[in-house]
């Protein structure tokens, strides 16, 4: 097939197909990274730290006031900030070193808890000051929660990258199952000082394992995006891909309504005469069944599919909020978290992992940050609006309302399946660089680029069809307007048309043209009449009296 930009001639060979993806060589392949072994590890050390330092803080606010709105604040300043922040984390994470990045991310979340530690010390906490220093601590979970996620495909091949995901979710959870008993046990024995001292030191593990990453440094690239414009860039992708709706929607849905249970589960510990240890206890079987959870997900996986596991995490985690509103033993309670910990990570991952898989590479931290914002944002709205529930009608009945809205939203929701995740996004570079008569300046713009076609008349409902996932496409990729006219005198005559901010972002969506969508706009120019491909113009933006006509070389 062939497709002409100017008098360039693009060919695409319609026998040579992008290669299989390869298929992972098992749930721990990864681990045979050593970079991702050893971040791995870090990672659950650190972890450990923070899930010591959250139940520190979860608790002692109980101590400070006994308003249920006071302890869902807590929750709130802790994730309020990445929904407020995920955006602007992404872009940087997208156009900064990621490397240093995330040790500038630890040394600020390590002073933090260094703060917590001696204000407890000498007695001088406060629930404003305890809130204020955890939305702090959100501020830097904000910042390092898309860089994180972005690196995994650096470290891991394409093929391992899920497995990679779910083992991310694994170590979070095992550090979920060591850090709130070993923080409860703490904060019970040595006080809430020592706890919050155990988590500065987990932090200088981390640094550690990252001065130790010798990440290759990118090369400098004269394309190379500033903030204003990456953010502008994510945004649009963002608003054209269908298939981020999607993940995104379902995703906010379900988290507002589970939030529930991590928001009064403090108030649920004391009400069954439970103290800071029992309270480290349940949250450590949240993180022992999760870890139960990931390894059986695989197998769950085959059977089921990706909205079969999400289905099944709703209905269990239905089930654990309703039975919560009863009068129970303790020990039916840990049950019941072993059961919460293997539904939530089921969730986490399958929306994680699909979220990975639809997204390039180009906009990962950015996209990835979006999902964070909902997921965080549906977090922390849904503790705080479950914290004021509870307190007008009760725990007992906030817990069975969230329970009966979870469960009805997730038969609903079945129905809008989630994205297979399949397409090679990797770019395809099958685009030629544009014809110009003189060098364009890079902030040159907006730019109009014109592709004139020609269909026969019964060829049209099939063309369009191509056209219009040609449009999502670009639309992703960096355009802001797209459209297709017709001649009046020659109707076989169509013309696309899209718009793009500058001439630097356009060539960037050369470079962001992926295989996938390589393989529609081959399907799509099969309807094209003729010989020659079609013809691609660019025009560029001009003031009147504010350019230079362009030199005339021919004399």
């Amino acid at each position: 097939m062939i497709f002409r930009s100017g008098a360039d001639v693009i060919l695409i060979n319609e026998t040579e197909k992008a290669p299989a993806p390869a298929k992972s060589a098992g749930s721990f392949a990864p681990l045979r990274q050593s970079v991702f072994a050893v971040l791995w590890a870090a990672t659950i050390l650190g972890n450990t730290g923070s899930f010591m330092r959250d139940v520190a803080s979860s608790w002692i606010v109980t101590d400070l006031s006994a308003s249920p709105a006071a302890v869902a604040m807590i929750q709130a300043a802790g994730t309020m900030p990445i929904f407020l922040l995920a955006i602007p984390a992404g872009v940087l994470s997208d156009i900064l070193d990621r490397r240093k990045f995330l040790i500038a991310i630890q040394l600020m979340l390590g002073s933090v808890s260094a703060t917590l530690a001696t204000l407890s010390y000498f007695g001088f906490l406060t629930v404003e000051l305890l809130v204020g220093l955890t939305f702090v601590g959100g501020i830097g979970a904000a910042l390092m929660a898309p860089t994180w996620q972005a690196i995994v495909p650096e470290i891991v091949p394409k093929q391992d990258l899920k497995s990679a995901v779910a083992l991310n979710s694994l170590g979070i959870n095992i550090a979920r199952s060591i850090g709130p008993a070993l923080g409860g046990l703490l904060l019970a024995g040595l006080g809430a000082a020592a706890t919050y001292g155990a988590d500065v030191a987990s932090y200088v593990f981390v640094i550690a394992a990252l001065l130790w990453w010798k990440r290759v440094p990118q090369a400098d690239d004269a394309l190379s995006e500033k903030f204003f414009g990456a953010f502008r860039a994510g945004l649009r992708y963002t608003r054209s891909s269908r298939e981020l709706h999607v993940v995104l929607l379902r995703a906010a849905i379900f988290f507002a309504f589970a939030s529930a249970v991590w928001a009064l589960l403090p108030l649920v510990a004391r009400g069954l005469n439970g103290g800071a240890g029992f309270y480290g206890i349940l949250l450590g079987a949240v993180g022992a069944g999760a870890i139960v959870g990931a390894l059986i997900m695989p197998a769950l996986r085959e059977r089921l599919g990706a909205d079969g596991l999400l289905l099944l995490s709703a209905v269990i985690t239905a089930m654990v909020m309703a039975c919560l509103a009863l009068a129970l033993p303790q020990w039916i309670a840990l049950v019941l978290m072993l059961l919460l910990g293997a539904a939530w990570i089921v969730a986490l991952t399958t929306f994680n992992g699909v979220a990975q898989s639809i997204l390039p590479n180009w906009v990962r931290g950015r996209a990835l940050a979006v999902y964070l914002m909902v997921f965080n944002g549906a977090m922390a709205g849904g503790s705080l609006g479950w914290g004021c529930v509870a307190g007008a009608v009760g725990i007992r009945t906030a817990l069975l309302i969230s329970a009966a809205g979870l469960l009805v939203a997730a038969l609903v929701l079945k129905r809008m399946a989630l994205p297979a995740g399949e397409a090679d996004l990797t770019p395809s570079r099958h685009w030629p660089e544009p014809l110009t008569a003189d060098t364009v300046e890079h902030d040159r713009g907006p730019v109009l680029i014109l592709i004139e076609y020609r269909i026969a008349l019964g060829d049209r409902p099939k063309f369009f069809e191509g056209l219009r996932k040609l449009s999502q496409a670009r639309l992703r990729d960096g355009a802001y307007g797209w459209g297709i006219t017709e001649d009046a005198a020659d109707p076989e005559k169509i013309v696309e048309w899209f718009m793009v901010e500058s001439w630097a972002e356009h060539l960037r969506q050369h470079h962001r043209v992926s295989n996938a969508d390589a393989d529609v706009q081959r399907d799509t120019m099969q309807y094209h009449i003729g010989p020659d491909g079609p013809v691609v113009r660019h025009f560029l933006a001009m003031e009147l009296g504010s350019v230079k006509p362009v030199s005339d070389k021919s004399t």
